[in-house]
């Protein structure tokens, strides 16, 4: 959303951002809430863990070398 914006939670709360440019935030991790801070990102949806890293489990080996 282009700012400056106004937000106006369930309970009544007003939420007021300056900036020219908002995100707000719909998956409720944010933990500047009702604020997109990418949260959203490092969870995957439907789990409480943290994604792990890919890990390269291939990797150059014995059948590399011709």
């Amino acid at each position: 959303m282009e700012g400056p914006v106004e937000v106006v939670d369930e309970a009544g709360n007003t939420h007021v951002s300056d900036r020219f440019v908002v995100a707000l935030c719909t998956c409720r991790r944010s933990r500047s809430y009702p604020w997109c801070d990418t949260s959203h990102r490092r969870r995957v949806r439907g789990e409480d863990r943290p994604v792990p890293p890919a890990e390269d489990t291939e990797g150059p080996g014995r059948d590399d070398v011709p």
